[in-house]
């Protein structure tokens, strides 16, 4: 099933950036996630866009492709059983695999913090894709806990001993 989807994805996604006037191929794969699922993930190859397209297709903060990343996510799985459903990941010039790591460095600091201090620690509003990344970095962890507080777009993801 992950598979289908991904191939589904794959074809939205170039179609997507044929009508923005940026035609580039889409290479999709499957990526393992910190807690052992597998994951789809839709690289858009920048071998023939310009650093200009490249920066709009990123955004500023990540925006732009965060919002692509959404609307894949939540038009491919229209219709689809919420069991069978898997998020897609828009990858671009090594964009995510840098911010991942940003962000579970930013989680370890926070992990050191709550376990020094016993005190839950909020994090500044995030994505709700980069609240999941946490939330699924953290969900084995045997003494953490982790929930989202507050309305978007400010919604903050709280650590916290369980």
């Amino acid at each position: 099933m992950v598979e289908r989807q991904i191939e589904r994805g794959q074809v939205w996604l170039e179609k997507l950036l044929t009508l923005l006037g940026i035609p580039a191929a889409v290479i999709s794969k499957e990526r393992e996630t910190p807690d052992g699922e597998l994951a789809g993930w839709l690289v858009i190859d920048k071998t023939q866009l310009t650093p200009d397209q490249i920066k709009h297709l990123i955004g500023e903060d990540g925006k732009s492709i965060d919002s692509m990343q959404y609307l894949a996510n939540a038009l491919l799985n229209i219709g689809i059983d919420a069991s069978e459903q898997r998020a897609l990941t828009i990858e671009l010039d090594g964009y995510r695999l840098k911010r991942e790591q940003e962000l579970f460095a930013w989680a370890n600091q926070v992990i050191e913090q709550v376990r020094r201090t016993g005190e839950e620690a909020e994090m500044s509003p995030l994505s709700s894709a980069e609240r999941r990344q946490i939330h699924t970095y953290l969900k084995k962890s045997e003494d953490l806990t982790t929930e989202s507080r507050g309305q978007e777009p400010n919604r903050r993801l709280v650590v916290r001993l369980r």
